[in-house]
């Protein structure tokens, strides 16, 4: 066996290059070779150096640095972001409340209604109302007007449709024969004035629903004339807007319902007045029907019967 045979298996044992010399190998180049594995056997710990290793005291862990601003920021979102936890039991309850809530109202009479109607905090529209706006007129008339929700002149009264906007719904009733204090019974779509006369939330119409709903079973009008997109939303379910519902008759729950436009509107915009009368005349039409024994769903009125709007 050669030298280099030897040095290949020394090697090759792991015993390279410990046990021989450099001067004994063939070449510089096998010095140059072997110098990594024998730098890291001569820096390698003794045992001693590992025992004191072993039981010298742990350094105490370095405090952790404060985030940067935008590290802060990304981390603030990513919290205020997450998800809350759904409380089954909580919306459970809240159901059932709402459940009972409405039961309750569809069994009341006049004057429960009205006293539940003026104690009512379902929404935050109670927390700045001066008077609830429950109604007015005969309770067994045979036209109901729905409008929207009070202004500030009903919300001081405590009565619908007082101001400009009642004196124009007056003249426009008297025009086929009809008053508030004789056969006519108005209520708004919510009770309490939402501020700064804005419009009502679906919210807010929702938790008003109820009262109009149970009102409307009380009177049992005849017909039902609803001024306004949001009167119209109420009793009809659709969000269409009034050109699109007016000039034909709905039903609701078997009584005729007859869109149009609100007095408000036509103070803002006097030629649609004309088809507001035109709405007034379906409105008659549709009461002589029912006397006589019914009245056909979305019937148009006649073109013979239509008239020119009365100097209102």
């Amino acid at each position: 066996m050669n030298r280099a045979e030897h040095t290949l298996i020394l090697e090759e044992l792991g015993l390279m290059p410990l046990w021989v010399r450099p001067e004994l190998l063939d070449s510089p180049q096998e010095v140059v070779r072997h110098q990594p594995a024998r730098a890291a056997a001569e820096t390698a710990p003794t045992k001693p150096q590992r025992d004191a290793q072993a039981h010298a005291p742990l350094k105490p862990a370095e405090p952790a640095r404060p985030l940067a601003p935008a590290a802060r920021q990304r981390a603030a979102a990513q919290v205020n972001t997450a998800p809350e936890p759904i409380d089954a039991v909580a919306a459970a309850q809240q159901t059932a409340q709402a459940a009972e809530r409405l039961a309750a109202i569809a069994r009341m009479d006049w004057d429960q209604l009205q006293a539940a109607a003026a104690s009512c905090t379902a929404c935050e529209l109670c927390k700045q109302r001066n008077k609830p706006v429950f109604g007015t007129g005969p309770r067994e008339a045979d036209w109901l007007v729905v409008g929207e929700a009070p202004g500030a002149d009903e919300d001081r009264q405590g009565e619908p449709f007082v101001g400009q906007s009642g004196q124009l719904l007056d003249a426009m009733l008297a025009s086929v024969g009809r008053t508030r204090q004789s056969n006519v019974y108005i209520l708004n779509t919510v009770k309490c004035r939402p501020p700064q006369n804005r419009n009502p939330t679906p919210e807010e119409m929702a938790q008003c629903a109820p009262f109009l709903h149970r009102q409307l079973e009380l009177v049992r009008p005849k017909v039902v004339l609803a001024l306004g997109r949001f009167a119209a939303q109420t009793l009809l379910g659709q969000s269409a807007n009034i050109s699109g519902l007016r000039g034909q008759l709905h039903d609701y729950r078997g009584t005729p319902v007859v869109v149009s436009y609100h007095p408000a509107y036509l103070l803002r915009n006097l030629p649609e007045k004309a088809k507001s009368w035109q709405d007034l005349l379906l409105a008659q039409q549709a009461t002589a029907s029912q006397q006589a024994g019914g009245v056909p769903a979305s019937a148009p009125l006649p073109q013979s019967e239509q008239g020119d709007a009365p100097p209102v």
